[in-house]
């Protein structure tokens, strides 16, 4: 879509301003679609706040409030070949790519019902089934891996692409530019998805990266890439449809750095000191990709009131049957811990 021009007065003289379109609008279905998918992560990770809170969940829990936009524009734009693997703040990874919100809640809590049969916690589940390869708590640990598994969908020639999600903060790992030129190299088909929400744990992406185009850290392999508002599901959707489009294409790895905000910590335990509460206020009063898309729709006449209450009570008795789920399963067996460990032939 082409931009536009809108020409502004000022003393003396008239400008002329370009004004770029914003995103196409899909059909209603679709809205409603990524409408319910970034509300269902939103009151899950309340959910699991919750139980974390209560000592349900053990270890390390990060939740991904308030970067619903990301996860759920990219998979909307994926196919039933294509893998998905990210980092330790995976929740809604999971639950974008259709992973059961009972057995999600039941690893948090460390149940054998749990995808992972209550052993990998929040961190570190899997569901080949779906195609979604963790969860990993090792800060840049999955960039390879997601490299590798694009490498299979290349080997096999299925078709498929791995979307790789990392942070700003592991954007700085040395893993990640070995990755990136042995993706280049062999032109893997994989989308590398660069969630800066802005801070790395506590530090401000302007503190720990010198320089902060995060978009242009392919470059030097020959890696193009873009920038994109993550906060708005429908710029997300339109700018990752193009970049799988150019993978899809032959033309190997690309880059997509969505900015987007957490309104947590970056874990349970972390106070979030290092930044205001006028801050985090300005981002949920302002730029919330959950109230922006019902802002659109009801500005369009696509709903009223009435049907977003009626769908926030369906997805909140959702977070509550899995929360109930979760907490009637029982704990793993202790000979549970020996399987699992080698892969036998």
């Amino acid at each position: 879509m082409a931009s536009t021009a809108r020409a502004t007065k000022a003393p003396g003289k008239v400008a002329v301003e370009l004004v770029e379109p914003g995103p196409a609008v899909p059909p209603v279905e679709e809205l409603w679609k990524l409408y319910r998918e970034m509300l269902l992560i939103r009151r899950f990770e309340e959910k699991a706040g919750q139980l974390y809170g209560m000592g349900l969940i053990g270890g390390f829990c990060h939740l991904y409030i308030g970067q619903e936009a990301v996860a759920v524009g990219i998979q909307h734009t994926l196919s039933d070949k294509d893998s998905v693997i990210t980092g330790y703040r995976d929740h809604g990874h999971m639950l974008a790519c259709g992973m059961d919100p009972r057995r999600v809640m039941a690893e948090l809590t460390g149940r054998v019902t749990g995808y992972s049969k209550g052993k990998g916690g929040s961190m570190h589940m899997f569901a080949k089934e779906v195609r979604f390869y963790g969860g990993h708590g090792i800060v840049g640990a999955q960039v390879p891996l997601g490299t590798g598994i694009a490498f299979a969908h290349k080997y096999r020639k299925d078709g498929g692409l791995c979307v790789t999600y990392f942070g700003d903060g592991a954007a700085n790992q040395g893993q990640v530019y070995e990755a990136f030129n042995m993706a280049a190299l062999w032109k893997l088909p994989v989308l590398y998805v660069i969630e800066n929400n802005r801070y790395a744990m506590g530090t401000a992406a302007e503190r720990h990266a010198s320089t902060t185009s995060l978009f242009q850290r392919g470059l030097a392999f020959a890696i193009p890439g873009t920038q994109v508002d993550g906060m708005d599901v429908l710029a997300v959707r339109e700018k990752a449809q193009e970049a799988v489009r150019y993978i899809r294409e032959g033309h190997g790895p690309f880059v997509l750095e969505a900015l987007t905000y957490r309104y947590r910590g970056h874990s349970m335990s972390d106070p979030g000191k290092y930044r205001t509460k006028e801050e985090v206020q300005e981002m949920r009063e302002r730029h919330d990709p959950i109230d922006r898309l019902k802002a659109l729709m009801l500005e369009r006449g696509l709903a009223d009131e009435d049907r977003f209450k009626q769908v926030d009570k369906e997805i909140r008795d959702i977070c509550n049957e899995a929360a109930r789920f979760a907490q009637d399963s029982p704990e793993p067996d202790p000979a549970e811990l020996w399987t699992d460990v080698l892969v036998e032939h």
